[in-house]
């Protein structure tokens, strides 16, 4: 059947319309790909603010990972009133920032080597395309010595810098200043200033690895003070427990990790204490494991009151025999504007 002019030029029109390019927003959304079981997570965290996002890992009563759970596995209870879990996720794509923060103070300075190495070995093998990881090394001061980035090469770069602070006091040389002018170990400035000033911004998983003996000896800011940052940035902490008993003499006895304790379990992360039985790369691999198999568990709150206030968090699982690695709650905030 012969066309008519018309009907030709608006098949002409068609042809060339579908050689056009299509642009990135013309293109139909895709659906995140779905594990069996899981409900799709939201493509950011950043989408629907009024959601509370928690992460967490899964251990048996031996301390081995659990990584095959479903929604259907897990209670969650904000200041005792459970809540309908509305997003779950598995071994999480959404994209990781670690803070590393390592300790230069004196009292590592033995140590130094050897967490150059293993920190290396484990930005290599944890980072993925998404990812991103800075350092910051903090003695009598903090110094950021390499900002954001997904190079392997250039978190080595930094790592080489690594020294025993000076103990010049002020302000660091890095963007990221001491806020205080102490002579000692700026533990908790350190942790304060890596979750709200670098992490406060960001979406998806966010980690501070510590590598420290725990100590803290100048700081301006209190223990609350960094562990109320980590919780409102939703940073979970993990520490790394690395002393020199030699640096320490006779009073070796008194070096405690009640501070890593409470910090890593607070925002639900934990504390790896290397001594001979676990070395730092042992404990670095533990991490990597852990970080790779955890639960990404978002819902709306049933109290929708975003007044500041903490609000606690109960996690648990239908196993009693299983543990569940969880922050103790969080700060509703309002969102900031941009």
């Amino acid at each position: 059947m012969a066309l008519t002019n018309a009907a030709l030029g608006r098949a002409i029109l068609s042809l060339i319309l579908m050689a056009l390019p299509v642009s990135p927003q013309d293109k139909p959304s895709e659906k995140p790909t779905e594990k069996p079981g899981d409900d799709a997570a939201p493509p950011s965290i950043s989408v629907d603010v009024s959601l509370v996002n928690i992460l967490a890992s899964v251990h048996d009563k031996h301390g081995g990972l659990i990584g095959n759970l479903t929604k259907d596995d897990f209670t969650v209870l904000e200041d005792g009133k459970q809540q309908t879990i509305k997003y779950f996720t598995r071994e999480t794509d959404l994209p990781l920032t670690i803070g590393l923060l390592i300790d230069v103070s004196a009292s590592q300075k033995n140590l130094l080597d050897i967490e150059k190495h293993a920190a290396h070995q484990f930005f290599s093998q944890v980072l993925r395309k998404k990812d991103e990881a800075f350092l910051i090394s903090f003695g009598d001061d903090s110094e950021l010595l390499q900002d954001y980035t997904s190079s392997p090469k250039l978190l080595q770069a930094g790592l080489s810098q690594l020294q025993v602070n000076s103990g010049v006091g002020g302000f660091g040389p890095g963007p990221v200043p001491t806020i205080s002018q102490p002579r000692g170990t700026v533990l908790y400035d350190a942790v304060y200033l890596a979750a709200n000033e670098k992490l406060r911004a960001e979406v998806g998983r966010k980690v501070i690895v510590l590598i420290t003996d725990g100590m803290d000896e100048g700081s301006k800011l209190k223990i609350e003070d960094a562990v109320e940052a980590a919780q409102k940035s939703d940073v979970v902490i993990y520490s790394m427990d690395y002393a020199d008993p030699s640096a320490y003499g006779r009073f070796s006895f008194g070096v405690s990790d009640f501070a890593l304790q409470r910090m890593s379990g607070e925002t639900g992360g934990r504390v790896f204490k290397v001594d001979r039985r676990l070395t730092l790369e042992d404990a670095f691999k533990q991490l990597q494991d852990e970080m790779r198999s955890q639960y990404s568990i978002a819902y709306t709150s049933t109290n929708p009151t975003q007044d500041g206030t903490f609000r606690k968090l109960v996690v648990k699982v239908a196993d009693k025999n299983q543990k569940v690695q969880v922050r103790k709650g969080y700060y509703a905030v309002k969102p900031e504007k941009s």
